[in-house]
């Protein structure tokens, strides 16, 4: 008997054991599961408690809604009748790619080996290559970006070709290809002057093969249009520098002393890119003018507030990335941006001790790292984050860097001015240089072909 209680009594710590060690487990998997649940929903708490918060300080404005019936469009008569501070509204647009941005971003890195945006100029003066096209037949060229016809004595400036790192290579320009992937379209430049050269360069590169009883050009207007008949196509340029409604938006009379903006619509200028097969953006320049008068679609006339032009530029991105976002099927409509482009004002940041700007300048830079005082490196970034969430729905021509070395690009003196130029500037001739605009021939015909390397 004692024989038998003493086996038994040696099974039950054993049996204890397991049984106490299978309640540990037990629950320990029931405080684990109770212990994520409220990982989880610590997690979400603190996010929805941060929505609340952000939402607490920072007040969200729908873009692009329907206008009011009495909603004034701004124009260069509109004014505004006070201004208050800044109250901190910012656009806000959902993503309708859902976090795909920065996968296609990843694919498409994967995908393309070459980047054709890092390389050097080379000069190229074959009779057969550069340049693209001869500023004197075109008659389409702005007496603004034709240097050779105001008396321009070097024309270097024409013979630079893009030449990427290797292993790459740029396509090489084919008007005839060109052509025949416009057949039918719609190809159309929105922006400021700057795209408006670019317009002016692609229009030069194009009109040489169509036959002059087959092409025409509409009279300058807030939207001009070259007409090919042969193929049924059209190159468009619609003036909206600062991409949203402004006071600006007259093609000619735009030089105003307070800048007005509606932040949130883009709809005046859409009604007309809408249908569009090819849109080339770009806005960067006007933002740089000093403070900008904001006019919210939901305030009354004349009410402003003030946002320096950085705000500014942010806001009108998004109001843009909006309508892309709602509106564009990469399948049917290709949507290009183009990135800022740089000016060349102060010499000293490529030759230090110097005083003078882009007049007189005959050669590229050299130093592959060079970065002016032209190009802002946080809008840069800026632009980034809004263009990641679009992802496949828009491409970027990154043409800052690589128009960064051409400081000898620009008119400077030689262009028309439509302003009187007394005799003391004329003693001077940077004092009055143009190095914001670039002659064509030139780098704006590189940012085309580009374009039709993507295209």
């Amino acid at each position: 008997m004692s024989q038998r209680w003493s086996r038994k009594k040696s099974r039950l710590p054993l049996a204890g054991l397991l049984f106490m060690l299978a309640l540990a487990v037990t629950f320990m998997v029931l405080y684990n599961e109770r212990s994520i649940q409220q990982i989880h929903l610590h997690h979400s708490t603190n996010r929805e408690q941060d929505l609340r918060e952000a939402s607490t300080f920072t007040s969200f404005v729908h873009p692009n809604l329907p206008p009011r019936n009495n909603l004034e469009v701004l124009d260069r008569f509109s004014r505004c009748n006070s201004t208050n501070e800044y109250s901190g509204k910012k656009i806000g647009w959902v993503d309708h790619m859902s976090g795909q941005g920065s996968d296609f971003v990843a694919a498409a890195a994967k995908e393309e080996i070459c980047d054709v945006f890092s390389g050097k100029w080379v000069f190229d003066n074959s009779s057969s290559s550069y340049p693209l096209h001869k500023e004197s037949e075109c008659p389409y060229m702005s007496d603004q970006l034709a240097c050779q016809k105001h008396g321009r004595p070097d024309l270097d400036y024409q013979h630079w070709r893009w030449q990427p790192h290797p292993p790459c290579n740029l396509k090489r320009w084919n008007v005839t290809e060109m052509w025949e992937m416009l057949r039918g379209k719609r190809l159309m430049f929105v922006g400021d002057s700057l795209n408006r050269g670019q317009w002016i360069s692609m229009v030069c590169l194009l009109q040489s093969v169509i036959p002059r009883d087959k092409q025409s050009m509409s009279p300058n207007a807030h939207l001009t249009i070259f007409r090919a008949e042969d193929y049924n196509a059209t190159v468009e340029f619609l003036w909206a520098p600062l991409l949203v409604e402004s006071n600006s938006d007259d093609p000619v009379n735009h030089r105003l002393d307070e800048r007005i903006i509606r932040p949130d619509s883009v709809l005046k200028h859409a009604s007309k890119w809408q249908h569009a097969d090819i849109l080339i953006f770009n806005t960067y320049l006007w933002w740089r003018q000093g403070p900008v008068k904001i006019q919210w679609s939901s305030e009354e006339k004349g009410s402003c507030e003030e946002v320096n032009g950085a705000e500014g530029m942010e806001m009108a991105m998004n109001a843009w990335a909006h309508w892309v976002s709602n509106n564009v099927d990469p399948n049917t409509k290709r949507v290009f941006f183009v990135t800022m482009s740089p000016t060349h004002q102060w010499s000293r940041e490529w030759n230090p001790g110097s005083e003078g700007n882009c007049y007189g300048e005959k050669k590229p830079i050299q130093e592959e790292t060079y970065w002016g005082s032209g190009s802002d490196i946080p809008t840069m970034r800026m632009v980034e984050r809004v263009l990641r969430g679009l992802g496949p729905k828009v491409s970027v021509i990154n043409i800052t860097q690589l128009s960064e070395y051409r400081k000898d690009g620009h008119p400077s003196v030689y262009r028309k001015f439509w302003e009187p130029l007394n005799d003391d500037r004329l003693k001077n001739p940077a004092s009055y240089s143009d190095c914001i605009h670039w002659c064509v021939p030139g780098v704006p015909d590189v940012w085309n072909q580009l374009l039709f390397h993507f295209l």
